[in-house]
Parts: structure tokens; sequence; C-alpha cells
């Protein structure tokens, strides 16, 4: 088989056409890495990187069928996952758990080997699928990340100088040209490869980048400065303005989160449209809110290439001027952030600066203490209780409270992605212990509720929270069961827990997977048990600051040791007797009369705990509802032994 100009095709050329169209027709996955992953060890022919380019660039000859367009973004998107898998040795997400994590020595030599080749290939004809596939921006996207799987020695070592220029000046052309956010955010991660630092072609990538840096800041200040003009003299910019503003504002962000636009010093006038939204100007004569969203997220990137310069300049002469500089800016874009989240109308303006702030609580947390420069470590930016509380009630309202829309259309799809990735910045807060443990409280209680959506994010946080600290952890879980008891409570017309209620069986299925996440090692996590269920009982036997009008009645929390009972099996014996006594010598403490047996079903709780705890016990006989209801003398005596844990117990849940 011919191609139009008498190419002969090459032998895989029907094997490539034949995967791409069952690729199309099988729709079993949604990303070409999976399929490749499945061949590329045992099929040459994904590593046929003429085959593939040959099928792009060469017209079909007399008895072929020429690629429709659906053909060819499949073809160069298994061409794209070979390349990545190739050069890597690295197999797609999902895929890893089962394989060894390091390569063997022939393996290293592969992936080298493979390198070189597709780099040798896709230096020379890269630049042409650009300029054949220049209008096309979802295979735009793939193509331009091909180079950042090159050995980008071999430009020069090659003399493939003149390849370089050809790739850079269609890269310069696509920032140029297009305003597809993927296209743009891909052109500048590859530039930003382009431009290693030590690299031969450095120089050459470097001029580049500073020419297309220089177009696109120039363009963002002769559109604001129009829009600004305009609104100053009460005019009503028109939608050429309008637009001009928005894709200069997002070409700057986009290329400010892989390079560093500060010496073009645009934080001044980034930060002024955030000042004037947050001083209470109408969002109707202020930038339009996509244009907003990116101011917020280039003054992000701008304090973090700050941050940067401080701790990789070798001129340490103006580092506490700058430092001084970057720490101003960071609390006022924090404090405007905190506004935003908190008062701003549009969700996706709340959205942009709850990330922020999360993400800027990482980055200047305590970890800078380590630096031995006391500039740096005076960047150290610890959250206030106000600020936990913001994003707390963020995730609340917008991660957990969101109703789920039915259906699996792209975008209910696409917001689920974003409520996973607030959970998840939200959650990183507190396994990188800058928020506290006890955060994580309201964080628990959504675990079974919403765990087809988040339950790996919550189980992760679980986890971590348990390495940092079992105790506090086991307290966290023990929290978030009482804050569902107290909200049925409110839902309650008389204060008590309804028991047959399917809120309330929920409520023990939740302690029942909590008790699951401590393992089969009881010697292990014995404090933590205990400590749990010692809380746990503490709140369930106290009153609340008034006074109840009967002084025999059952505590209104009562109810919650039926749901503690579910964790009684991971108790050890000693501790289950232990458990036991302090279920009395808490009511014992509180009770000024006796506990009526006309109450019994109120008591039934305890009854239900104690005999959980008795469970298996050959020892001792199951509490009977008559037992249950006679005050015993001798628990008093074991007061003095209780009385330390009352107050750490009323921190968490009291």
């Amino acid at each position: 088989m011919y191609t139009r100009r008498g190419k002969l095709r090459l032998p895989n050329t029907p094997l490539i056409r034949d995967l791409v169209q069952f690729f199309i027709e099988s729709e079993l996955h949604e990303h070409g890495a999976y399929l490749v992953d499945s061949f590329i060890d045992s099929n040459p022919m994904l590593k046929d990187w003429e085959c593939y380019t040959d099928l792009l660039l060469e017209e079909p000859g007399q008895f072929e069928e020429m690629l429709d367009n659906k053909q060819e973004s499949t073809l160069i998107e298994i061409m794209v996952s070979a390349v990545r898998q190739s050069a890597t040795g690295e197999p797609p997400v999902g895929r890893g758990s089962s394989r060894k994590m390091t390569l063997s020595a022939k393996e290293i030599k592969q992936v080298q080997d493979d390198k070189q080749r597709l780099t040798e290939h896709f230096i020379q004809t890269l630049p042409l699928l650009l300029h054949k596939y220049s209008a096309d921006g979802e295979k735009l996207t793939n193509l331009l990340a091909i180079p950042q799987y090159f050995d980008i020695e071999l430009f020069t070592t090659t003399r493939q100088e003149s390849n370089l220029q050809a790739l850079l000046d269609k890269m310069t052309h696509v920032m140029s040209t297009h305003v597809d956010r993927e296209v743009l955010e891909t052109c500048a991660k590859t530039l930003e490869f382009l431009c290693t630092e030590g690299s031969a072609i450095y120089t050459r990538c470097d001029v580049v980048r500073s020419n297309v840096i220089d177009e696109c800041v120039t363009r963002y200040r002769e559109a604001i400065d129009d829009y600004r003009t305009l609104i100053a003299g009460d005019e009503i910019p028109n939608e050429d303005e309008v637009y001009n503003v928005s894709i200069s504002l997002k070409k700057v962000s986009t290329l400010y989160a892989s390079h560093n636009l500060n010496p073009w010093n645009l934080f001044d006038s980034l930060y002024e449209d955030i000042e004037e939204r947050v001083g209470g100007k109408s969002p109707d004569t202020g930038i339009p809110k996509d244009a907003f969203v990116y101011c917020i997220e280039a003054c992000f990137f701008s304090i973090n290439w700050g941050l940067y310069h401080l701790e990789t300049t070798r001129d340490r002469s103006q580092v506490p001027q700058e430092a001084h500089e970057l720490n101003r800016n960071l609390h006022k874009y924090l404090s405007a952030c905190n506004h935003l989240v908190r008062y701003d109308r549009e969700p996706s303006v709340q959205e942009a600066a709850f990330m922020s702030i999360c993400d800027l609580l990482v980055v200047f947390s305590d970890q800078l203490q380590s630096n031995a420069d006391e500039n740096i470590q005076s960047l150290v930016c610890p959250p206030n209780e106000e600020q936990q509380q913001l994003l707390n009630e963020f995730v609340q309202t917008t991660v957990f409270s969101t109703e789920q829309e039915e259906g699996l259309d792209e975008t209910r799809i696409e917001a689920l992605h974003k409520r996973r990735s607030f959970l998840a910045a939200y959650c990183k807060l507190i396994v990188y212990n800058i928020l506290p443990i006890k955060a994580a409280a309201d964080i628990f209680k959504h675990y079974l509720r919403h765990y087809d959506e988040y339950g790996d994010i919550i189980k992760t946080t679980l986890g971590k929270t348990r390495e940092i600290n079992k105790v506090n952890c086991s307290m966290t879980m023990c929290l978030s069961l009482v804050k569902m008891f107290k909200e049925q409570q409110e839902m309650s017309p008389d204060g008590r827990v309804v028991r047959t209620s399917q809120e309330f069986q929920d409520l023990k299925e939740l302690a029942k997977r909590f008790a699951l996440s401590f393992g089969l090692d009881a010697v292990k996590n014995r404090e933590a048990i205990t400590v749990f269920h010692r809380a746990g009982i503490h709140f369930a036997v106290t009153s609340s600051s008034e006074e109840q009008d009967d002084p025999s009645a059952a505590p209104p929390c009562i109810a919650f040791l039926e749901v503690l009972s579910e964790l009684t099996n991971k108790l050890i014996k000693q501790d289950k007797k232990l458990m036991y006594v302090a279920s009395l010598t808490f009511l014992d403490r509180r009770l000024k009369a006796g506990i009526p047996s006309s109450r019994s079903e109120d008591w039934q709780p305890l009854v239900t705990y104690r005999n959980s705890l008795l469970h298996g016990e050959s020892d001792q006989l199951p509490v009977t509802s008559k037992r249950a209801y006679t005050r015993k003398k001798k628990d008093a005596d074991h007061d003095d032994e209780d009385e330390h844990d009352d107050d750490d117990d009323n921190d968490y849940v009291g």
C-alpha cells in the first residue's frame, strides 16, 4: 500500500488502523492510556512512531480510506499515550498498584533507548503535525505535550537547532492565537520543560519564553488600561473590550502557573481589581467574573513565585526587603480571599478564593521554620480560628450540601471533580497538621452518607490523622458521632433522639465503620479505644447546664450509649470491665436520686451498652433491666480514678 506521493506504507499501518477503530467502537475506556498500557509490552507496533506520523501527515493513496476527524483524534491520543509510557516507563494512574514500582537496570536501559528514538523522530515531525492541526484545540493539546518527554540534549548533539526553532515558532503562534485553557496550559508546561536550566538549548528557549511573556503582558496592560479608562468615564465597555481583558488575563494566569512573571511587576495591577471588589464596588462595574477568577489565580502564583525567589536567589542582600513586601502581599491577599469566600455571590469566585487560601496555608506553614534564613521563617502564616471556621463552612455548604444531579453527563462529573478538589484541599490542611485533627470531625460524619463520592478521600484522611496521633484521631471520630447525635436531637420536638429512626440507624452504622477502621490489634489501639469510650460515656450521661425537671429522668443523651456499643468489641477484657464501672460511676456522680424502674425504656441504651461490655464474659452475667436500675454504692469508690478524664473528654464532646 502506497501513499499519494508514492511512499510505501509500513507493515504496522493496518494494525494501527484496526486498533484505532477498536478503541472508537468499544467505548470501554475514557482514555487511550489504558489501551496502550494493555498492549505496549507485547506489541512493538505501539512504538512505531513513523507509522503514526505517516498516517497523520501523508495523504492516503488510491486504495486507502482517509482518516476522519474522530479517527485522527483517537490516533493522536494513542500515540501520545505511547510516547508518555515509553519515555517514563510508568503505567497510567490506577494500573501500577500490582506492579513493582522500581525499574530494573534492563528496563531503565529500555526506557532510555525508547526516549532517544522517539525524540529523534518527533524532533523532525512534530512541527509539521503542529502546523497541520494548528486550528484544532483537542489535537493540539495532545501534540504539544510530546516535547515534555524528549531527551532535549539531542537537539544539539544531532544538530537539530532548525527544528527546535520551528517548534518554538509554532508554540509562540499557539500562545498568541489560541484561547482554549487546556491548549495554553499544555503549551506553557512544555515551554517550561524546554527552558530547563543547564541544558544546551536553555538560552534559545529562554529568549522565546521572554518574548511570549512580553507579548501577553503587553496585551493585558493595554486591555486593562482601556477597560479602566472607560469605567472611570462612566462608559460601558463593549464586547470586544471585555473579551480582551478576559483573554489577556487568562493567558497571564496560565503562564504564571509555570513561569515566574514577577519581573514584569504585575501583582499591584492584578490586586487592584480584587481590592475594588472586596471594597464594595459593584461587580457590574468591575471586570467580568471569569477574568476576576484569573486575577485571583495570578495573584496566588505571584506570591508563590515570590517565595521561590527568596529561597533560591543568590543575592541575599535584598532578601529582607523582598520578604517584607511578600509578607505584606500575602496577608492582604489572604484577607481579601477570606472576604470573597464569605461574602461574594459568584460561586466561581468563592471557589477560586477558597483554593488559594488552602494552598497558601500549606506553602506558608511551619515547614518554613526549617529554613536557615530568619526572613523566610517570619513568613509562616498559620490559620486563625475564624479562618478555620470559614473553611469548614465552605466545605459543608459547597461539598456536602450540594444537591446531587441525576445522570452521568459531563457537567455532573466535572462538578463532582471540583467538589472532590475542594474536599481534598481542606483535608490536606488536616493531614499536614496545619488544622487541628478535631477539624476533621465535620468531615468524618459524612463518611457513609457520601461514601460513593468522597469515601476514598475521607478514608485516607482518617488513616493519616491516626498516624499523626491515635488518641486525637479517636476523639475526633467520637466528636463526629456526637455532632450527628446532636443534629438529630435538634430535629426532634422533645429533644430526644428516636432510636428507631433511619437517621439513628445510620449513626450506629457509622460507628460500626469507625470500629472497623481500628483494625484487629486491640492492644495496639488500647488507649485510643478506651479514650473513645470514656468520652462517649461522658457525653451520654452528662445533662445540659439547665437542671432537668425530673432529677431521676434519664439524661437526654443516654441513647448515645447504644451508638457506643458498636465499638465495645474493640475493647480488651480489662477495659470492658473498666468501662462497665465507668458507666455506673458517671451516673452516680450526676444523679441525685436513684434510677427508677418505671423509666425502663429510657434507660434501655444503658442496658444495651453494659450488656455489650459483658458479652462473651464467662464470669459475669448479662445485666437485666431490673438490675440496671439499681444503684450500687460500691461504684462510687471509683470516682477518683475517673475524675482526671472529665476535662479532656469535655474538650472534644462536652
